[in-house]
């Protein structure tokens, strides 16, 4: 189960390390305002990736953290990952400049399939996709939009398009702390015939280990953030027990 990755969250808003409840800016919790310092822990830990969100990018539509994420992507020597707000082949190109290693869109997958089209033609690998699905209908706008598009529907599609990884967030389960919904991230997973990155829920090691059993069927990570804040889950212990 080795191909299974564990990826710390780093949710960046005004600078600051923070967790939101289900997407909600109005329900958020400061972890630490010092974000580079927080990667360089994760790494220290053991963390072969690190997953970053540029929560004030996802509201603004374009990335509002660039130089920030900049920063830790420079700082740290494993490689990073980032969401929020990336729209444009400019935003791609200015980001990948600065170290990070993969981009994920979002919003964009549903509203302008010819730009995600030719981000994964241009890009390949370094393009991942985030589907946040509510009720199994895809969100969009940092979660304040649902749409008509089912979320396997959308990846069996940008599959065909030559998306080979997709982060899927099921949002009811976003920083509840009440587990993931596996059954979706599987059925993704083996719709597409890609690796499904599973995000949102995860509030214990035995979530992990369950997640990982499905490496073979394509449940390629999770990404963990509140249960990593609040010790709930300890990041090299789980690395060891998935590994």
């Amino acid at each position: 189960m080795s191909d299974f990755i564990i990826y710390p969250a780093i949710d960046i808003r005004d600078g600051k390390c923070v967790r939101l409840v289900q997407g909600d800016y109005n329900q958020e919790t400061v972890y630490n305002d010092q974000p580079v310092e927080v990667a360089a822990e994760w790494e220290a830990q053991g963390a072969q990736w690190i997953h970053l969100v540029d929560l004030d990018g996802a509201k603004a539509g374009y990335p509002v953290n660039a130089d920030l994420i900049g920063r830790i992507a420079k700082s740290v020597g494993v490689p990073v990952q980032l969401g929020g707000g990336i729209r444009t082949e400019s935003d791609i190109d200015r980001l990948l400049s600065l170290g990070v290693s993969r981009v994920i869109l979002g919003t964009a997958a549903i509203e302008d399939r010819k730009f995600v089209h030719e981000a994964l033609r241009k890009h390949g690998e370094r393009i991942a996709i985030g589907i946040d699905a509510r009720n199994g209908f895809v969100a969009t706008r940092g979660w304040l939009e649902t749409s008509e598009v089912k979320a396997v529907d959308l990846a069996v599609q940008l599959a065909e398009y030559g998306a080979r990884t997709f982060i899927f967030t099921d949002i009811s389960r976003d920083g509840m702390m009440g587990g993931p919904n596996v059954e979706a991230i599987v059925a993704m997973a083996e719709a597409s015939g890609q690796t499904v990155i599973a995000s949102g829920g995860v509030s214990q090691l035995s979530d992990l280990t369950r997640l990982a059993q499905y490496s073979t069927s394509g449940v390629g990570g999770a990404i963990v953030g509140k249960a990593l804040y609040t010790g709930a889950i300890q990041l090299s212990d789980a690395l060891q027990q998935i590994n």
